[in-house]
């Protein structure tokens, strides 16, 4: 059965990313930083192709098994890029190159059409404008049994877990404060309820905590 899971780092204060995101600071002002635990392991390097062997070990178990039994993945405006309001010239493709890390079809939330963007690597970006339900039943029929991942931000992770439509997620908190930004657990009437934390691990870099759904079907 095709699961809904999603994988954020959070600084201490609770920031998924920083204030005033912007072409030159794709996750805001200090945002990158919260992921030097991951650009530093094998396995998120070998996948972003960054040049350099990486560290093996706890993290990088955490950063291999991200990519695992997804099939496709589904994502905010936001994430996407910059770009805000029409798309103008369509000139926009995302962050990631001609080859993005995605490697599965990847759903794009928007309020503006656009037609499918067919990257190399087995990329293929569709905007969706009718809201997250209809995102994410495309999304199951195109992950062919496979789980769906939420790719980001904040605000679509909110939105599916008001909707109480996640399995599944992890939270890596490193030890940092950004002060300002996007936070992950806001407009949730209190934080993310029928959800139990089933473990929790820690390096000197990172802290990773899965939970899995108590009020339905368990994810696996």
């Amino acid at each position: 059965m095709t699961k809904l899971r999603f994988n954020m780092t959070m600084s201490l204060d609770g920031y998924v990313a920083g204030p005033r995101q912007s072409l030159e600071n794709p996750l805001g002002e200090g945002g990158l930083g919260l992921h030097d635990w991951a650009f530093a392991t094998r396995s998120f390097r070998a996948t972003h192709g960054i040049e350099g062997d990486g560290t093996t070990g706890l993290d990088d178990d955490h950063a291999a098994a991200w990519n695992v039994n997804i099939g496709a993945t589904i994502m905010g405006r936001n994430m996407f890029g910059p770009i805000r309001g029409p798309w103008g010239d369509d000139a926009w493709t995302g962050w990631w190159g001609d080859d993005p890390p995605y490697h599965t079809p990847v759903f794009v939330l928007t309020n503006h059409p656009r037609e499918p963007i067919e990257m190399n690597g087995g990329t293929t970006f569709y905007f969706v404008t009718d809201g997250i339900e209809s995102a994410l039943e495309r999304a199951i029929e195109a992950a062919g049994g496979q789980d769906v991942s939420i790719g980001g931000g904040a605000d679509t992770a909110q939105q599916y877990l008001r909707a109480r439509l996640v399995d599944k997620f992890e939270i890596h908190v490193v030890p940092a404060f950004l002060g300002g930004g996007s936070r992950l657990f806001e407009h949730l009437d209190g934080g993310p309820t029928g959800y139990e934390c089933v473990r929790l691990e820690s390096s000197t870099a990172v802290a990773h905590s899965t939970y899995v759904r108590t009020d339905g079907d368990e994810a696996s």
